[in-house]
């Protein structure tokens, strides 16, 4: 396993990305003492603004491993109990016999059994994620839209079950995440992004990262594109959005030198303790909202394609979307390797007559990119 970063191999990695068709990308590797941060294209399509490794940015679902972690402590702390039924702590949110059943840690592992709210928040996703069948229509329409959480949440338990709870595979669904948010709220008697700011976005010494407050982001920041399989053409700019579709499961606004400090401490048990820290890493198998099967733990997944995700040679994290931007932050278990990145494009894929996304060039440029970041 190298530990040495090949600068040119980066900037040269970097820039294919983009040739291949995302607006602008940044990213921060690092490996030991080692520090390489890039970046290529346009932050700004209409000014030609560049893109730059010090943006801030939308992380979407990586804000998932933050609540994770939250919950984590409170579970050290006593408060939680993560084999606890969720009826005991949020009765009429989860009642009668689901609550009965469904535990703290099936919502964190994704095997609750509750579907995905967002084809009832945004209409127009319908059989959200059976691609063919959704158009982008709600993403304009909730441009400003300021959604209640608990009506969410009520969209997702009240939905057909995805699965039975404790089932697997488990089903990846932000309602899990929504009802940790308010079983964070139910023990600390603040609200759960008040809590994740105090106690772990300061706890890791993170400067730039935060819950936004309005649908505009905050610092220096790129403009997020969405092509929606090509259904938008060109791609529509999102990057002004109400995130109270996501709250604590997916609004985090962050920089890559930010993500890796935060995985750093992680691993580094600064967060949690390493008991802890073991539960978030035992992971069993989930279907993804892309309809991959995935591993996935409490709020924490391996990186993609590893076989084996046991020892300290592999790389732990999370990825995250938003309307027009992705994220993918990594860090190999023993704390020697990591790689965030962020782009201003998402689902670049157009449909083929089955109504799958098809291979597109950035596809291979981003895997790329990150086999260069992560292996050298």
């Amino acid at each position: 396993m190298s530990n040495a970063l090949d600068s040119a191999a980066l900037d040269a990695a970097i820039d294919r990305v983009h040739r291949a068709g995302v607006p602008g990308l940044f990213a921060e590797v690092r490996a030991g003492d080692e520090v390489w941060r890039g970046a290529a294209g346009v932050a700004d399509l209409g000014t030609g603004r560049p893109a730059e490794p010090g943006l801030r940015h939308r992380v979407g679902s990586v804000t998932k491993t933050f609540t994770a972690a939250a919950v984590l402590q409170q579970a050290e702390a006593g408060r939680i109990g993560l084999d606890a039924p969720v009826g005991g702590y949020l009765p009429e949110l989860v009642p009668g016999e689901r609550g009965e059943v469904i535990t703290v840690r099936m919502l964190l592992d994704h095997t609750s059994g509750f579907p995905e709210y967002l084809p009832y928040a945004y209409p127009s996703l319908k059989a959200y994620p059976v691609v063919a069948e959704t158009g982008p229509e709600s993403l304009e329409e909730h441009r400003f839209t300021r959604f209640d959480p608990a009506e969410l949440i009520g969209m997702g338990v009240s939905a057909p079950p995805a699965g039975t709870p404790g089932g697997r595979p488990g089903v990846y669904s932000n309602t899990n995440y929504l009802l940790l948010g308010r079983l964070l709220e139910e023990v600390t008697g603040v609200p759960a992004e008040r809590y994740i700011t105090r106690h772990v976005i300061e706890r890791a010494g993170l400067r730039d990262t935060g819950f936004p407050e309005g649908p505009e982001v905050e610092g220096p920041h790129s403009r997020l594109y969405e092509s929606w399989f090509g259904k938008l053409d060109p791609p529509r700019d999102f990057s002004v959005f109400d995130m109270s579709w996501v709250g604590p499961t997916a609004s985090l606004v962050s920089t890559v030198a930010d993500l890796n400090r935060f995985y750093a401490e992680l691993f580094a048990g600064r967060i949690v303790g390493p008991a802890s820290l073991a539960e978030m890493r035992r992971t069993g198998p989930v279907v993804s909202q892309e309809g991959r099967l995935i591993a996935y733990g409490l709020g924490l997944h391996p990186m993609e394609g590893e076989e084996e995700h046991d020892g300290p040679d592999a790389f732990w994290g999370h990825g995250g979307t938003v309307w027009g931007g992705g994220t993918l932050a990594m860090t190999r278990a023993d704390g020697g390797r990591q790689l965030a990145v962020g782009m201003n494009l998402q689902r670049w894929n157009r449909l083929g007559a089955d109504g799958r996304p098809q291979p597109h060039p950035i596809d291979a440029a981003l895997a790329a990119l990150y086999r260069v970041a992560l292996y050298g």
